[in-house]
């Protein structure tokens, strides 16, 4: 239970008291009430004993009698019999008294940390003692105990009356008539012969002084000094003392008084009966119809105290709207009481308010104390003469009860009713007398022993009332007893209070036996019991003592030694339904609000959207309309359980609140629960929507909403944007480049503010989630804003003074809806939605635009919408429904607050949660700017590898203002051309006219067996493109506002099969400079499908031929180029054949020569998986063409196979060319220059040390080829029962004598995981490969093939031999001749071997670089035969390489000669062959 005021033992000692009577004559009633009040009244905040009495036991042993309080009453008669239960009255005033009884503001409160609790409650709860207070005063008197009989009468009476003896007399008999006439029943009095006190009451305003006097002495001596007294009064005078402040105690005493004589009160109390007091419905009938009204309000709230309002939500509707009537009526203040007119004891002094105090205590010591103590006496006496007992029956108690415990009978099944009554001199009725008068006299002891005695006798008896009643005060007693002889026997208490409810029906005694027992077990520590007994209470004839119990209950439980926090935010709630079904509001709203302090945020969102809802209508109810609207919000935004039906209902009952706090208002837009708003996830979108493709024309994709971001793809796209602006600034990225960024979301880097540029629109990409199950209607939804204007406009007509320093917001005219818009439209257009629906839990975009008319700082808010619940719309259309719909839509806004991302930079910011900031929402309005469109035409979406396409792309200027400097980069630079301006040819500009019509420039030219290439020679600059960023070729370089221009555009399919993500990023300025946005870029990303063509394998070897059969300058250029074409195409689109109709070559120091094919008049077709073999001539360039000047020049030579010549030389097979076979060598610039520079300072002397110093790169150069093959073919294709012609190139780059090379780019094979190696190995021995060393030099042998010789005639033959040396290499190299070797290989003994070299039979030579040496041998032969002449072993070095071995230089293949023996008669004369 909550703290009180007042101890344990006082609240009990105070609980029963003795009762006196008060009879006045009408002339001193008439003095009394000068000060506003009767004589009872006038002594009521005096009659509590500031000092000590005594009285005597009746062992004459002095009892002292402390802090005695008495009750002081003016005399009511009536006649009914008395009642089990309070009467109507007595409840209202209970209802009234904890009705004035509210916490008050600033109150002491306790705050509690249990666990993870933390709970701020009430401390105290004076209301409920208050209630207490007030329902033990008005307790009726009953007749099996007299504690609140009265035990003396005041005859009270004026000195002014004529005969005041006369009147003291009457009063007298009126007295005795009360008592023993047996006309009333009530009031009921102690003791047959009553006390009577005679107080003369002396006006000293009026009055004369000396006729009171003398009336009190013969007072005195008709009734005794200690019978009678004089009392004073009444000696202010408002003229002399209007000025001084007397204090008023009476006004805490009367205050339930007034409550009485209030005709109504606030907080739509219920109507004064019973059954508006207290709800008295059975339990069946607690669940009735809804809509029942009750207290003003719809019966759901009646209902259990977890049951929501889920059946008719439009009653509930109606009972709000009708409480929201009265409230507007101006009902009163609840916590403003009327007071009395006019204030109490005005006519008193301080020396009055003595003399009041001293007339009570004068009364008590004695008069009273002595009546009680003789009375007891008496008591005594007669118990122990008619029971014939010991002389005091006080030494008998305490001889015969002073020891063990006696056990009590059960009581379950009594053998007859509560209905037995005692005559008054019953012998138990004497006992049960003088145990309450020694109760009243604080001789607890003794009166623990007379009420176990009489206890004893009444259930001997049956008579259960009386034996309830005696069990209860004697557990009262035994815990008021000092020292504590004996435990409190809780056990008397639980048996009274189950016979009260029980047995006797009676409900009055049964509470008060259980508000004692709650507060002496509260004072023992014992909480869970007395929770446990306050909750039994509970019943459903009177809901306040049920809240106020529970209450209590929910206190015990909250103040254990192990707080159980659960039970006591359960018992609030209980509390506060039995409050509410009470008619006491405030109470019921404190309960729950306390209660929410432990569900909220726990999980348990069926009971916080129980309390919640409560609080909000309970709130709205007592004009809380603030309170009301977040409890409602509270329902609303939390993940809720309930059902749609229910939700619907909440959401109505929040919008009608919610609608009437707007209409009490003029305050800003409020806040809107619903639905949702990710702020985190909103998108920013700077420019206008793209367009989509017009006719033929395809627009470029550029950025929109509807993308996706990626991580990667954003840093592709700032990669382009680096080499754009690199290229424009020298090959340098400015310091502060910033790449731009068209749409922002929480991924993007929002630091800094974004640039927007005038006049074209922002688009806000808001996400909404509706968290109900029922749907919600939007409408007019737009977006608040901010703008400073920084003084400069778009527009001409607007005046540019009139702007400067200047904030715009839209805030104002959002509140209202419409509005005089025009300055804010001049400044920034705000686009409406008109409807937004959002279904069921659905998360739904609306994108919002704005269109800036001037320049400045922009700051979105948030967004403005008027809400609705879409399921209005349903309802009938009747007149109702229609005001029922204009009240169900509300305007209001939700703020777009963004949080940046988290710092991690400092230890603060390590330490706290610290966030950046996050600027999407705050756009710098920037000057005009250009904008460009570009649309693509004829553009394909699948090509065959290689495959050469034409299309156009057209570039427009749709700004104001020209832009120049388009260029464009893309991650794919070798898929598109547009053509360079030295080379472009002149092809049909415009596409209509280019159907059909080949990409390439060709001429007509006759295929003529054994013709020799055409060669042209081009600069390699007409093609390069520095940092593969391409600048697009327009007229001017500038594009003027509405200017669009048309150019071709080529492209050439990716040389891997498969599906191809090629991104393009065109770049371009304003003409203007100076501005905030540098330059603009333009997005656009196609997906190529490309299928498989051809597979080209070429290969090179040395040719054999004799140098002086070849046509190349010293023969050093005989190389044969081995093509192999295969068709790999799988025919599914439609290609039936491939033609090989041109072969073409480039190189600085190769060409193709010749086309040597056995085979010349067949055209090369190529159907699915056939293969062709073309074989080819290729020699070195001309010396001229290879001159240091002439270093970055290549020669195209073209070998066409068909009827007409296409010069790959020019766009876009020269492009191709270039933009394929120059980035994989870009990508290794050292390589490719330092093979350059050795080419031309090969022609000059180079120093010896820097010649042969590196064995290997001697090697390589040897076998170096650099030759491109490019291939170009055609292919027919039926496509819509037309054919088509397709043409495309591959391209091969031979490196390396005797290496293959492919055009299909060889699949990277997954490496083998490497083990981690701790200990660095040492690096392997240099070793030079045979196989390279054996091409440095080239050798031939040059013999007849056959040759006859007369052996007969001459048995020796000599046969001339010439072996010619050619030097490979770029080295001068040392050459060993050996002539003796005898070859082992089994295919030179296949052959006869009998011949031997003449002559000198070993040579020592030096060959200088790429020099042919030709040595004279001679071969003899003994016999005709087939002959090997391949037996020379040569041995070669390079000069500057002492400490290599030589190498053999024999070849494979042998050389055959054939000589054959003659007869003499083929012998010429002349004896030769």
């Amino acid at each position: 239970m909550a703290q009180c005021v007042q101890s344990v033992q006082e609240f009990v000692q105070d609980s029963f008291v003795p009762m006196v009577a008060v009879l006045c004559s009408e002339e001193a009633d008439r003095v009394t009430r000068k000060n506003n009040l009767n004589f009872a009244e006038l002594l009521r905040p005096f009659c509590r004993l500031t000092s000590e009495g005594h009285i005597r036991d009746p062992n004459n042993q002095v009892q002292v009698v402390k802090n005695l309080r008495i009750c002081v009453n003016k005399v009511v008669t009536s006649e009914g019999t008395t009642s089990a239960a309070l009467n109507p009255a007595q409840r209202l005033l209970l209802n009234e008294v904890v009705l004035s009884c509210q916490p008050q503001e600033g109150a002491v409160t306790n705050v509690m940390t249990t666990g993870d609790y933390e709970l701020n409650f009430s401390a105290t709860t004076p209301w409920f003692e208050a209630y207490r207070e007030n329902f033990l005063q008005s307790m009726p008197a009953a007749d099996h105990e007299f504690l609140n009989h009265y035990l003396a009468c005041l005859l009270v009476v004026s000195s002014t009356e004529a005969v005041p003896v006369e009147q003291f007399l009457k009063l007298s008999q009126e007295q005795h008539r009360i008592q023993h006439s047996g006309e009333y029943t009530n009031p009921k009095w102690f003791i047959p012969n009553t006390l009577k006190y005679y107080v003369l009451l002396h006006d000293t305003s009026e009055g004369d002084e000396q006729r009171a006097d003398a009336v009190y002495e013969d007072m005195k001596q008709r009734y005794g000094p200690q019978g009678c007294y004089l009392l004073k009064m009444n000696s202010r005078t408002f003229s002399a003392e209007k000025d001084e402040q007397i204090p008023d105690p009476w006004s805490q005493y009367l205050h339930k008084n007034i409550l009485r004589n209030q005709d109504t009160f606030d907080d739509l109390a219920p109507t004064v009966n019973s059954a508006a007091v207290e709800n008295n419905m059975s339990a069946a009938d607690v669940d009735c119809d809804y809509s029942t009204e009750k207290d003003g309000v719809s019966g759901s709230l009646e209902n259990h105290a977890l049951q929501l309002d889920t059946a008719n939500s439009s009653g509930s509707l109606n009972t709000l709207s009708a409480v929201n009537t009265d409230l507007k009526k101006g009902a009163r203040d609840p916590d403003v009481l009327v007071v009395g007119a006019g204030s109490h004891g005005a006519c008193l002094t301080l020396n009055d308010h003595d003399h009041i105090r001293q007339f009570v205590q004068e009364f008590t010591f004695r008069g009273l104390l002595p009546h009680l103590e003789k009375n007891i006496r008496q008591l005594n006496d007669q118990l122990v003469s008619r029971k014939g007992l010991s002389r005091s029956l006080f030494t008998a108690t305490k001889k015969w009860f002073g020891g063990g415990k006696v056990p009590e009978k059960n009581i379950s099944e009594p053998k007859s009713t509560c209905g037995l009554l005692y005559p008054p001199e019953a012998p138990e009725l004497q006992i049960r007398k003088m145990a309450d008068l020694c109760f009243l006299v604080q001789h607890y002891e003794l009166a623990y022993s007379c009420y176990h005695t009489a206890k004893k006798d009444f259930l001997s008896d049956q008579a259960m009332l009386y034996a309830a009643g005696a069990l209860e005060m004697a557990a009262v007693s035994a815990f008021l007893q000092g020292g504590a002889p004996r435990p409190y026997p809780a056990h008397y208490m639980d048996t009274a209070i189950q016979t009260y409810k029980d047995v006797c029906k009676n409900m009055v005694l049964a509470e008060r036996c259980a508000l004692l027992s709650a507060e002496i077990l509260k004072s023992q520590g014992k909480y869970s019991d007395a929770a446990t007994l306050l909750i039994k209470m509970t019943s459903e004839d009177s809901d306040l003592r049920s809240a106020l119990l529970l209450e209590q209950a929910a206190h015990c439980f909250i103040n254990m030694r192990n707080p159980m926090v659960r039970k006591f935010a359960f018992h609030m709630i209980l509390a506060g339904h039995r409050f509410s079904k009470a008619g006491q509001r405030r109470h019921a709203l404190r309960c729950y609000c306390q209660a929410m302090q432990v569900y909220k945020d726990r999980g348990w969102s069926l009971a916080e959207d129980h309390i919640n809802f409560t609080i909000g209508r309970q709130s709205f109810t007592l004009r809380q309309p603030d309170n009301a609207v977040i409890a409602f919000r509270q329902i609303l935004i939390n993940d809720s359980r309930q059902t749609a039906t229910q939700q619907g209902a909440f959401l109505r009952e929040y919008l009608y609140v919610y609608k009437s706090v707007i209409g009490a208002s003029d305050i800003s837009l409020p806040q809107l629960p619903l639905p949702c708003i990710n702020s985190s996830a909103t998108r920013v979108y700077f420019g206008h929507e793209r367009r989509l493709a017009e006719g033929e024309k395809q627009a470029a994709t550029h950025v929109s909403l509807d993308q996706e971001y990626d991580q990667d793809s954003s840093a592709m796209w700032c990669h382009l944007e680096e080499q754009l602006v690199a290229s424009v600034n020298r090959g340098i990225v400015p310091a502060n480049f910033q790449p731009t960024q068209y749409c922002l979301n929480n991924q993007t880097d929002n630091l800094r503010h974004p640039l927007a540029v005038v006049e074209e629109p922002i688009i806000v990409e808001v996400t909404f989630k509706n968290p109900l199950k029922v749907s919600l209607a939007l409408s007019n939804l737009s977006l608040l804003w901010k703008f400073s204007s920084d003084g400069t406009s778009s527009s001409k007509e607007t005046k540019t003074e009139d702007l400067t320093e200047e904030t715009i917001t839209n805030e104002e005219t959002t509140a209202v809806g419409v509005g005089n818009r025009t300055q804010i439209d001049d400044c920034v257009t705000t686009e409406i939605i008109q409807e937004f629906h959002m279904s069921p839990e659905e998360t739904k975009m609306a994108r919002l635009r704005l269109l800036p008319h001037r320049t400045g700082q922009l700051n979105i808010v948030g967004v403005v919408y008027n809400l609705a619940a879409a399921s209005i719309g349903d309802m009938a259309l009747s007149t109702e429904g229609h005001q029922t719909l204009d009240l169900m839509v509300v305007r209001g806004r939700q703020n777009l607050k963004i949080l940046g991302p988290r710092l991690n930079l400092t230890k603060e910011d390590k330490m706290l949660i610290r966030h950046g900031p996050d600027r999407r929402l705050d756009p710098i309005i920037t000057p005009p700017m250009p904008l460009m469109e570009v649309f693509f035409l004829q553009f394909p979406t699948a090509l065959l590898c290689g495959e050469i396409r034409k299309a156009y792309v057209e570039f427009c200027n749709v700004s104001g203002v020209a832009l120049c400097g388009l260029r464009v980069a893309s991650t794919h630079p070798d898929f598109f051309t547009f053509g360079s301006q030295a080379t472009t040819p002149l092809t049909p500009i415009s596409p209509n006219s280019a159907e059909n019509c080949s990409a390439y420039k060709t001429l007509a030219t006759a295929l003529q067996p054994g013709s020799v290439a055409s060669e042209v020679l081009v600069s390699a600059d007409d093609f390069s493109q520095p940092s593969g960023v391409i600048e697009i070729p327009i007229d001017g370089n500038t594009l003027q506002s509405g200017e669009s221009t048309q150019l071709p555009l080529w492209l050439r399919g990716p040389d891997e099969e498969g599906v191809h993500e090629i991104n393009f990023l065109f770049y371009y300025e304003s003409t203007e400079k100076g501005l905030k946005i540098s330059h603009r870029v333009l997005r656009h990303t196609v997906f190529i499908c490309a299928s498989r063509s051809l597979s080209v394998q070429a290969s090179a070897c040395r040719s054999s031929v004799p140098p002086h059969h070849c046509l190349d300058d010293k023969g050093s250029g005989g190389t044969l180029v081995f093509v192999d074409v295969e068709n790999i195409n799988t025919s599914e689109g439609g290609v039936r054949e491939f033609h090989i109709v041109q072969v073409s070559s480039s190189s600085q120091h190769w060409r193709l020569h010749k086309y040597i094919n056995p085979d010349k008049d067949k055209d090369c077709k190529l159907s699915s998986r056939e293969r062709a073999k073309l074989c080819f001539r290729a020699t070195r360039c001309k010396p001229h063409q290879a001159t240091s000047d002439a270093v970055e020049k290549y020669t195209f030579a073209d070998l066409n196979l068909g009827n007409e010549r296409i010069i790959s030389s020019s766009t876009p097979c020269g492009d191709f060319f270039f933009r394929c076979c120059r980035i994989p060598n870009s990508q290794q610039v050292d390589g490719a220059s330092s093979r350059t520079s050795s080419i031309g300072k090969s022609q000059g002397s180079l120093p010896t040390e820097d010649r042969g110093s590196d064995i290997t790169n001697i090697v390589k150069k040897c076998n170096e080829l650099d030759l491109n093959i490019i291939i170009i073919w055609k292919a027919y294709v039926v496509e819509d029962n037309k054919q088509l012609i397709l043409e495309g190139q591959l391209h091969v780059a031979l490196q390396t004598i005797g290496k293959e090379a492919s055009s299909l780019t060889p699949k990277e094979e997954a490496q083998e995981m490497v083990l981690l190696k701790f200990k660095s190995e040492l690096p392997p021995p240099v070793v030079l490969p045979c196989a390279e060393l054996s091409q440095l030099i080239k050798t031939n042998l040059h013999y007849p093939e056959t040759y006859t010789h007369p052996f007969v005639q001459d048995s020796l033959c000599l046969v001339p031999v010439t072996l010619t040396l050619s030097n490979c290499s770029l080295a001068q190299v040392d050459v060993i001749i050996d002539l003796k070797h005898k070859s082992s290989s089994p295919e030179s003994l296949e052959v006869h071997s009998s011949f031997a070299w003449v002559g000198q039979t070993q040579y020592k030579l030096q060959l200088k670089p790429q020099e042919v040496l030709g040595l004279s041998l001679q071969a003899c032969f003994l016999r005709a035969g087939v002959y090997n002449l391949n037996t020379p072993q040569v041995f070669a070095k390079p000069s500057e390489q002492s400490a290599m071995c030589e190498t053999s230089q024999q070849t494979a293949s042998p050389a055959l000669i054939i000589i054959n023996n003659t007869c003499d008669a083929c012998w010429p004369a002349d004896g030769t062959t």
